[in-house]
């Protein structure tokens, strides 16, 4: 198994990117390109940027890539607060993914604390 497959963040994540990718899908069809595409996009970027930084050798490149899941992942709960709030999605169907996205905002907010925290570390002379 992967290394990102391991990782409780990346786990939640893909499974909210399912989630919204299954949810973009009842979007009215004139939205399928514009907010259900942005959807798309969005949550795909969530986990797939901790994979690609998860294979990165230094903490500071790794926490880039974190960096830009934890931007899209904002992406992601501002594009269910506009389907829920153009009735796009039912209030249930938003509570759950609002509820997976929590979780995952939990979730990949303690693997940049822990890369953060690793890479200020001071090194120790060998």
């Amino acid at each position: 198994m992967p290394l990102h497959q391991k990782l409780k963040a990346w786990q939640h994540a893909q499974r909210l990117a399912v989630e919204c990718v299954k949810a973009a899908r009842r979007f009215p069809d004139y939205e399928q390109e514009a907010l259900g595409d942005q959807l798309r996009r969005a949550c795909y970027s969530v986990p797939l940027n901790i994979a690609e930084g998860s294979t990165r050798r230094g903490t500071r490149e790794y926490r880039r890539y974190l960096d830009t899941a934890w931007s899209s992942l904002a992406e992601v709960q501002t594009a269910l607060e506009i389907a829920r709030d153009v009735g796009y999605l039912e209030p249930a169907d938003f509570g759950r993914l609002e509820a997976l996205a929590v979780e995952t905002s939990k979730t990949l907010y303690g693997l940049l604390r822990k890369i953060s925290d690793s890479s200020a570390r001071p090194s120790t002379p060998r």
